[in-house]
């Protein structure tokens, strides 16, 4: 059997590791609704990510392109960060998972269902 790597098992990988991974979508999400944002108003829309975590991201996606961040030379100095056109070509596909989290019903029913069976000799 030929291993390979996961990019060519599927093309898409890359692409769910840059805007699927943890807390990504909640900031393109944020900055896609709410327009340009500080990041204390990012911080506070968000309000289960730590700072720290949340000026890594937004590093990464400024890096990836998705966002642009914007540095007022005033006193005090002011940071806002806003979706780039990068960012805004994603929302085709995050409408479509918009409507698809239609189905989280049938997931749910569906983990009910496998959680309640009887699994005798299933390996853990």
């Amino acid at each position: 059997m030929t291993r390979t790597t996961p990019e060519l098992a599927c093309p898409i990988a890359p692409v769910v590791d840059i805007v699927f991974s943890r807390w990504t979508t909640p900031i393109l999400w944020a900055l896609h609704e709410y327009g340009r944002q500080r990041f204390v108003e990012l911080e506070r829309r968000i309000a289960t990510i730590t700072p720290k975590v949340l000026t890594q991201r937004l590093r990464q996606l400024e890096r990836d392109g998705l966002i642009t961040r914007t540095y007022h030379a005033e006193v005090p100095p002011r940071v806002e960060y806003e979706i780039s056109e990068l960012g805004r070509s994603l929302g085709p596909l995050f409408a479509t998972l918009s409507e698809w989290s239609g189905n989280l019903d049938r997931v749910e029913a569906a983990r009910e269902a496998y959680d309640g069976r009887d699994q005798p000799g299933r390996r853990s």
